[in-house]
C-alpha cells in the first residue's frame, strides 16, 4: 500500500523485502540507544517510516532514501561515511501567523516547507525543526539533518527556546511566582493525566494601560522542555491571554532582524554553534 504523502511504500516484513536494513539496526547507528532500546521504541509506535507508523517487526528500511520519524522529528540516518554523500541544508525562516510547521497538509494550507522552497536544489527535501502552531510566528529551523533535529528537539537535551510574548492584561507579581514554579496542564488525549510545566526563564518588559484595548503586558519567556501550546496554556491559567507570541531563539540561533516571511541559510559559524549545543562535535 502507498502512502500518498511520500509516493512509498508501506515499511514490510524483513521477509518479504528485496533490500534495506533492519529498522533497529538503523536507528541504533544514528545515535538514538541500544538496539533493545530502539526495538522498544518500535513497539510502543513512536517509529514512523514514509509517514507510516511501524507495527511490527521486523521492518526493512533504506537509509538516506526512506523518512524516518521517531515521535514526530526526522531521524537522521545519515551518520558515519554515509554524510559526506548527503547535501545538507540549513536554514532558517520567520514564520508569519497562519502558516503551519509541516511538511505537507491535506488541507492545503500554507506550509514552512513551501515558504523555503527556492533554497532547496532538485531532488532534496528538508523538514522543520519541532513545532510553532499556526497562531504563533517566529524562528523556524528546517534542515535534512536528522540527527541534529532529533538532538534539538529530544527533551534531554534541554535546547533552550525564547519567545515574545503579548499578554492582554497585567502580569501580577503572584501570576508571575506560579508560573516560574510550574503548574500542571492536562496531557491532550490521556485521559485527565496532567503533567508539571514551567519556565526556564520570565523576564516582564513593558506594561501599559490602554483605556480602549485593555492593559498589556509584553515579556520574554524561556522554555527548555516544552509542551504542546505550553505558553498559552501557562497563561491561561492565571487568567491571561496571550495575543502575540513570536519564537525569538532557538538555542544560540536568533531570529534577529529576519522579516516576517523571509529565509536565509544559517552561516557556518551558527551551524557549528548548534553541533556543539546538542554534543555532536564531541570526540569528533
Amino acid at each position: 500500500m502507498s502512502d500518498p504523502r511520500f509516493g512509498r511504500t508501506t515499511p514490510v516484513p524483513a521477509t518479504a523485502a528485496a533490500d534495506g536494513e533492519r529498522l533497529q539496526k538503523v536507528l541504533a547507528a544514528a545515535g538514538l540507544g541500544s538496539r533493545r532500546d530502539c526495538e522498544q521504541a518500535i513497539r510502543a509506535g513512536r517509529i514512523r517510516v514514509n509517514g507510516r507508523r511501524v507495527a511490527a517487526l521486523p521492518c526493512l528500511v533504506r537509509p538516506g532514501q526512506d523518512l524516518i520519524e521517531l515521535d514526530g522529528s526526522v531521524v537522521g540516518t545519515g551518520a558515519g561515511d554515509s554524510r559526506a554523500r548527503v547535501e545538507y541544508l540549513y536554514l532558517i525562516l520567520n514564520k508569519p501567523r497562519g502558516v503551519i510547521t509541516t511538511a505537507r497538509d491535506p488541507q492545503g494550507r500554507p506550509n514552512v516547507v513551501a515558504m523555503v522552497q527556492p533554497a532547496i536544489p532538485s531532488g532534496s527535501r528538508v523538514y522543520p525543526v519541532g513545532r510553532l502552531d499556526a497562531d504563533s510566528s517566529g524562528l523556524v529551523l528546517l534542515t535534512n539533518d536528522g540527527e541534529l533535529t532529533w538532538r534539538l528537539t529530544h527533551p534531554s537535551q534541554e535546547i533552550r527556546k525564547e519567545y515574545l510574548v503579548t499578554l492582554q492584561g497585567r502580569l501580577t507579581p503572584e501570576a508571575i511566582d506560579l508560573v516560574r514554579k510550574g503548574l500542571y496542564l492536562a496531557e491532550p488525549g490521556a485521559g485527565g493525566k496532567t503533567r508539571r510545566a514551567h519556565v526556564e526563564e520570565l523576564r516582564v518588559l513593558r506594561q501599559r494601560k490602554d483605556r480602549s484595548q485593555g492593559d498589556q503586558s509584553l515579556v520574554s519567556v524561556t522554555l527548555a522542555e516544552g509542551q504542546n501550546r505550553e505558553i498559552r496554556r501557562l497563561f491561561a491559567r492565571v487568567g491571561l491571554k496571550v495575543r502575540r507570541l513570536q519564537r525569538q531563539a532557538i538555542g544560540p540561533v536568533r531570529l534577529g532582524q529576519l522579516p516576517e516571511g523571509r529565509f536565509r541559510r544559517l552561516t557556518g559559524a551558527e551551524i557549528a554553534a548548534l553541533r556543539r549545543a546538542t554534543g555532536l562535535d564531541q570526540g569528533r
